[in-house]
């Protein structure tokens, strides 16, 4: 799902945090950021709130996690 918008970074980095399966977001250049490392967590913030922030896709592998963060995007309908 595409995503743009995160100004909830917190709230977007609890649900990462409570997934069971690996998390990743690309970018249109072909960048992958796993979100489940933490050191990659600020990079990946860093696209979010900086100029790629409309340019990047969420992947999750397991799909209650993907349910998790349909239920955020609901929640927080201006992060799509």
């Amino acid at each position: 799902m595409k995503i743009k918008n995160i100004k909830n970074v917190e709230t977007f980095l609890e649900v990462v945090n409570g997934c069971k399966g690996e998390v990743t977001l690309t970018s249109v250049y072909g960048d992958k950021y796993n979100l489940k490392s933490a050191l990659t967590q600020y990079v990946a913030v860093a696209a979010l709130v900086g100029d790629h922030g409309e340019e990047l896709e969420l992947w999750c592998t397991d799909k209650d996690d993907e349910k998790r963060f349909l239920k955020m995007f609901n929640e927080h309908p201006e992060m799509l």
